[in-house]
């Protein structure tokens, strides 16, 4: 879920902390500040530790809850909870309330839609594995082709019951790399991050970013670049895509689709360096 804040009125505290100086601004300043000094006079904070909120959350994860969904349920931001499930000491009073409200047990049993970042970075995280979408799809109960608009990032949400299907199964898989080379190729081809790069906090939420190592690109010379080419071509026209349609995928023209399909139908590798010569 995507939580979006309402825009900054006149008369609000906010529209006076954004530097606006008029007199409903500054009234709504002042008000807060009367509150808040009344607040520590009477012993009532307006931050409190974080534990029980922290154990409240973990417990509807237990139960089967997504962040998204305890997320919605309390009407807050992601942030929100990845903040407290990251270690944040305290949390607001109404923070509190509003995660506490949210009672413990199975998770709502509707095909709502939810947010989809969640169920996006595992299915690329586990692509990055080495488990190919074709693979994934059947455990995950979905076509290929609805797996591939999910990875690719084409919807912003998914059923509900989707993102808990591949999260349940993502714990397993992502313990155990697979056996496709084509699929790592594929997800460092699209800058796609394994599982070490996120954790239970951060995979979720939609402002986190994947903690990786800076590393230096990798330089592939002139047989290299055009072995990755073939192979990509292999692939595509197993599938019965077009020569057309390839090349316009890959970048190339399609000439040389053709060209390397005519080899792969005759058996024949073309040898560069005579090519060159």
């Amino acid at each position: 879920m995507t939580t979006r804040r309402t825009p900054v009125r006149h008369g609000e505290r906010r529209c006076y902390q954004a530097g606006c100086r008029r007199p409903e601004c500054l009234d709504a300043h002042y008000r807060w500040c009367s509150r808040y000094r009344l607040d520590v006079h009477e012993g009532r904070p307006r931050r409190i530790d974080a534990t029980e909120s922290l154990r409240h959350i973990q417990a509807l994860l237990d139960a089967g809850w997504m962040q998204s969904q305890i997320a919605r349920a309390a009407g807050l931001a992601h942030r929100v909870l990845t903040s407290v499930r990251g270690g944040q000491e305290t949390v607001s009073v109404s923070t509190a309330q509003a995660i506490l409200s949210v009672p413990i047990g199975p998770p709502p049993g509707d095909q709502r839609d939810v947010d989809a970042t969640g169920t996006i970075r595992r299915i690329r995280a586990l692509v990055a594995i080495g488990w190919p979408v074709a693979q994934l799809a059947p455990r995950f109960g979905l076509y290929v082709t609805a797996l591939g608009a999910i990875a690719r990032g084409e919807l912003q949400n998914v059923r509900a019951t989707t993102a808990r299907r591949v999260a349940h199964e993502y714990r397993t898989l992502s313990r155990t790399p697979g056996n496709s080379n084509r699929a790592r190729n594929d997800a460092r081809r699209n800058n796609w991050h394994g599982p070490l790069a996120w954790d239970d906090t951060t995979i979720e939420d939609p402002s986190a970013h994947p903690e990786v190592e800076a590393a230096k690109p990798q330089v592939l010379n002139r047989d290299e670049l055009a072995a990755h080419r073939r192979a990509d071509v292999e692939h595509l026209n197993k599938f019965g895509v077009c020569s057309h349609e390839i090349a316009r995928r890959l970048g190339i023209t399609e000439s040389t689709v053709k060209g390397i399909i005519a080899e792969l139908r005759a058996g024949q590798r073309r040898d560069r360096s005579k090519a060159a010569a």
